[in-house]
């Protein structure tokens, strides 16, 4: 097999895996529908635009415009994937009329295309499509997906760090298989379409043999991508929830003229102190802490402090965020547990869950900042 089959067959497979996972997402039966039809619009923009690899030469001369519609179609695919993170990391997120502009680029460059290659000529197509790689069309087209890149590439990191922010200061134990899903997942595919790009500029040194070799690594690697998402589609379906979007974060929403006014590290007034002092007496006696996905909200609801007030109470002025706050009072909880010589039977695991975490990783990493030592360690050293 020459390596020109090898990279056919590769960018076949990669295409039949897409198509096979898009299929398995419109059909699985999930809460979070959006969030798997966008993935699934995502895979199957994606599988169109790899499908120029294999198409038959003979098919490509006969239907032309198809052809030049196909090339169009990845400038969708930056987008859907785009929308699809907002899906996952905010339960909230519905598609919107203003979620159209997201299609502006495939648009213009169907309209340029309309003008300067849908009409032309058999003989006039055929000639352009032997010498595409010089045509100030095509030199458009990768401009325009260029630009998408470095776009949606700050986008979505936009995203995931406004979702990391508001889970922090909202939430316990947080889904941080989640934050973690989508940040390798868009580390991964940008690294792709920046070597994409590094890959056409290669292309047009008029290189063969590097093209070739280039291209053949970069099919290697979507190939092992696309796997790797299908691995994590059927293993991982907890990875298609979110959160409330319409959560402020403390700065939002303490007035701008006293965020600086106040000293965080002791000058509160007489209010402040007093309703510390309630909080932290409510959570060692009551030890609400243990329930594993308590929110500030029912944490609010409990003490009955305005959620408002108690979002800028610990994020403000006892300057930790909710996740923080809450986790040391577990870790404290858990540093007990490992000290009682009663309890050495105890795995690490059960004690994790029996002070209010609900994975391993987590806690370990909250138990090590604390501590500056693994759970396993304090308990030997105890």
């Amino acid at each position: 097999m020459n390596i020109e089959s090898f990279l056919t067959a590769m960018a076949g497979l990669s295409v039949f895996v897409s198509l096979l996972l898009a299929f398995f997402l419109f059909t699985v039966q999930t809460k979070n529908k959006l969030a798997n039809r966008l993935f699934a619009c995502y895979l199957i923009f994606f599988a169109i635009d790899n499908s120029g690899i294999f198409i038959d030469e003979n098919f490509i001369r006969t239907h032309f415009n198809l052809e030049f519609f196909r090339w169009t179609v990845c400038a969708l695919i930056l987008p859907a994937f785009y929308l699809y993170v907002l899906s996952v990391c905010f339960a909230d997120f519905r598609l919107k009329p203003k979620d159209l502009l997201h299609i502006i680029p495939f648009i213009i460059t169907n309209v340029v295309f309309l003008f300067r290659l849908y009409f032309l000529t058999d003989t006039e197509k055929i000639l352009f499509y032997e010498n595409r790689d010089q045509s100030s069309e095509m030199s458009y087209l990768f401009l325009v997906l260029g630009l998408q890149t470095i776009f949606y590439s700050i986008g979505v990191f936009l995203v995931l760090k406004k979702y990391r922010e508001i889970y922090q200061e909202n939430y316990t134990n947080p889904r941080a298989s989640i934050f973690k899903w989508l940040f390798q997942m868009a580390m991964v595919l940008f690294v792709l379409y920046y070597l994409s790009i590094a890959k056409n500029v290669v292309r047009y040194a008029n290189i063969d043999f590097l093209w070739i070799w280039s291209n053949t690594i970069l099919q290697f690697l979507v190939l092992s991508v696309t796997c790797w998402f299908v691995l994590k589609a059927l293993n991982h379906p907890e990875l298609f929830r979110g959160i409330d979007s319409k959560l402020l974060l403390t700065r939002d929403i303490l007035p701008k003229e006293n965020r600086d006014s106040i000293d965080v590290k002791g000058n509160q007034n007489e209010v402040f102190t007093m309703q510390i002092l309630t909080l932290k007496n409510y959570m060692a006696e009551k030890e609400p802490f243990l329930d594993p996905s308590l929110t500030i909200q029912e944490l609010s609801n409990q003490i009955d402090i305005p959620v408002r007030d108690l979002s800028i109470l610990i994020n403000h002025h006892m300057n930790q965020h909710f996740f923080d706050f809450v986790n040391e009072y577990r870790i404290q909880k858990a540093m007990n547990i490992l000290r009682d010589p009663l309890k050495r039977d105890l795995t690490v695991l059960e004690i994790l869950y029996e002070v209010g975490f609900n994975s391993k990783s987590s806690f370990n990493t909250s138990f090590k900042k604390y501590t500056n030592q693994t759970p396993t360690a304090y308990r030997n050293a105890s």
